[in-house]
């Protein structure tokens, strides 16, 4: 009479033992705490930069468009400039307001206002970002850190337990500390993405500003102004004798 049968009716009666998300992350030990609050401040700040950084609320290109073709045409005075930019509440209308006020003075001190409103606009644009890269870096440390002290708790309970030499004991033991390893490397390689991923954002939409403030200091400073007022004479003509 075989058995294999009846051993593969067993088998497939009893159920495979599982365990829940839940369940693994409280097997991990205290440590897996600060590393779950890390995984909820990268969501907090990935939602944040994401709405923050749309180009709308940074550079809306209808509005940089309108404005300069409005000066190149001689369509818009100071106040008029001024009051456009002041109405905008994106980031390069406050770039262009600080040049609009160095209205008619020279080309430098028109571009250093511009660099100097753009300096600021770049820190608020680079606003948490820091947050985010230490998050991708302690993440994995804290889940290295949790791993080690399982291992020497399991290492320990080993050693003191009356059935030593049990591999299974010591792979249960292994399984568990790895989970805070597991679970850093899960918070800390989205993290590293988004930081990088808004790090080349925040300097493409810098770039951008600083493009547009250029061509702003082209057609506002007293340079710029003396050469299209001059451009603007008509030289008379002599008559022929």
């Amino acid at each position: 009479m075989s058995f294999l049968p009846i051993l593969a009716e067993a088998t497939a009666a009893a159920p495979i033992p599982t365990r829940s998300m839940f369940d693994m992350l409280i097997a991990g030990g205290p440590l897996v705490i600060p590393i779950v609050l890390s995984s909820f401040v990268m969501l907090l700040i990935v939602f944040e930069r994401t709405i923050s950084l749309r180009r709308g609320r940074v550079a809306p290109r209808l509005f940089i468009e309108r404005f300069l073709l409005q000066l190149r045409e001689n369509a818009l005075d100071r106040g008029e400039a001024l009051a456009r930019c002041e109405e905008e509440s994106s980031h390069v209308a406050r770039v262009f307001a600080a040049a609009v006020r160095k209205w008619g003075k020279p080309a430098v001190e028109v571009e250093q206002a511009v660099l100097d409103e753009g300096e600021r606009i770049a820190n608020v644009l680079r606003r948490y970002l820091r947050v985010l890269n230490g998050v991708s870096t302690v993440s994995p440390l804290l889940g290295l850190l949790g791993t080690v002290w399982g291992m020497i708790q399991s290492f320990n309970v080993i050693a003191t337990s009356p059935a030593m030499g049990r591999a299974e004991m010591l792979a249960g033991g292994i399984s568990v500390a790895l989970i805070t390893t597991a679970a850093g490397l899960l918070v800390a390689i989205p993290a590293m993405i988004f930081y990088l991923y808004f790090v080349g954002r925040v300097d493409r939409l810098v770039m951008e500003i600083d493009h547009y403030g250029q061509e702003l200091v082209n057609l506002i400073s007293l340079e710029a102004l003396e050469e299209r007022k001059s451009a603007r004479v008509v030289i008379p003509r002599r008559k022929a004798a």
